[in-house]
């Protein structure tokens, strides 16, 4: 394929989720003509596909100067890539590019000295934190797109590192109800089974975590006919995913019986090499957490045979003789493996994000350091416009049922 197909299927990619992101499309029609966004420098770190550029094509429609990279190697598409550059961005990233080039791509987009940063996962926002702190003189503040980002997020700040405030976008209920759990749900057996072309209805599947992904992960794999299983080590939400209906027991008993493994923790070694020993012959195993720490790939690949024998399909063999299969290297599955969540996920994600950058711009000088949340009327505005999008209307409450729930 030549350089001017992989323009234009980027194009037609772009062209196609925006059809289906009504609220985004509503908010560049706003920003472009209100241009808040003017003269403002905006880095953006994201797992870099047709969703998230129209994200970028908003925000630069609102007047801002946007450099972009990803912030996963596989997650990006370079098709995509080519379309965003054709739109005048600056983008520095490249599906597949070694670990050394993934970081300087971070920090070629961190060298536009962004007054505002959009991170998915938290490495922008940690070299702004170290060796690019002099980038960040300008800087208003950072918005965080994902759970594993919010986590480190607060680490800074409890550590007193922190040196801008930041919103914690993941944390917004219209992000983590839907995106967290529908989101992730849908794509991620999206992406398993488009790298298996495996059957779920019958299996066993074991999901290791249960947080708002893991909910949505189980929610779907029982829809699709499995067995589900729970594992946990949060004793409340391993009662929440029993009173769900689901199995829940230990990973090194439900490993044996598991046809399907997938983690969802946020955690290093949520999966270690020790408990794959006990694995169910033939084992998939994928991981839908940002970062690929969860699963012990590293210990694996030194004291197990491995060869490739599927698009984003690795089949190890154990000193045991048991074979499994890894699915994306053990990466974040639904973008490495797939396309991410669907169209309408996202649209709800990066309205929230677009609406907060704005926010940040606004309200950043006046507030400290620290972790935030999306604001309650950003929030509950972007569900109004989700129903509105939706031909969905609502009740509202009187005068005097307010005043009897100390409304007003």
């Amino acid at each position: 394929m030549n350089q001017r197909e992989i323009l234009e299927r980027g194009k037609k990619k772009v062209s196609w989720v925006r059809a289906h992101m009504p609220l985004l499309a509503h908010i560049e029609e706003e920003f472009a003509r209100e241009k808040p966004l003017s003269g403002v420098r905006i880095a953006v770190s994201v797992h870099l596909e047709a969703k998230t550029a129209r994200l970028a094509l908003a925000l630069a429609a609102g007047g801002a100067e946007v450099a972009v990279t990803g912030s996963n190697p596989l997650s990006t598409q370079d098709d995509v890539v080519e379309a965003l550059k054709d739109e005048g961005l600056s983008v520095y990233a490249k599906h597949g590019v070694s670990e050394e080039q993934y970081w300087k791509d971070l920090k070629r987009t961190l060298a536009i000295k962004p007054h505002l940063v959009l991170d998915d996962g938290g490495d922008l926002t940690a070299l702004l934190h170290d060796e690019c702190a002099a980038w960040g003189n300008e800087t208003v503040g950072i918005c965080e797109e994902t759970t594993t980002g919010v986590v480190r997020l607060q680490k800074l700040a409890a550590n007193g590192r922190l040196r801008y405030p930041a919103v914690a976008v993941n944390d917004a209920k219209m992000k983590y109800l839907f995106d967290n759990r529908y989101g992730t749900g849908q794509s991620t057996w999206d992406a398993i089974m488009r790298a298996t072309n495996l059957l779920v209805a019958g299996k066993v599947v074991l999901v290791v975590g249960y947080g708002w992904c893991g909910r949505g992960i189980a929610l779907r794999a029982r829809g699709l006919g499995a067995r589900v299983v729970v594992s946990e080590v949060d004793p409340i939400r391993a009662a929440e995913a029993l009173m769900d209906g689901f199995s829940v027991a230990p990973l090194r008993e439900a490993i044996r019986e598991a046809d399907f493994l997938v983690t969802a923790t946020g955690c290093i070694d949520a999966v270690p090499y020790e408990a794959l020993l006990e694995a169910k012959d033939g084992l998939v195993l994928a991981n839908a957490g940002h970062f690929d720490v969860e699963i012990d790939v590293r210990t694996l690949r030194d004291r197990a045979r491995s060869r490739h024998v599927r698009d984003n399909v690795e089949e190890f063999t154990l000193p045991n003789g048991k074979k499994f299969y890894l699915l994306a290297q053990g990466r974040l599955v639904n973008l490495a493996a797939g396309d991410g969540h669907p169209a309408e996920i996202m649209d709800i994600s990066f309205a929230l994000q677009a609406l907060s950058l704005r926010w940040l711009l606004e309200h950043g000088g006046e507030l400290r350091p620290g972790v935030y949340p999306v604001p309650r009327e950003i929030d509950e505005g972007v569900a109004r416009r989700f129903l509105e999008a939706n031909g969905v209307r609502i009740d509202s409450l009187t005068e005097e049922q307010k005043r009897y729930l100390g409304l007003s």
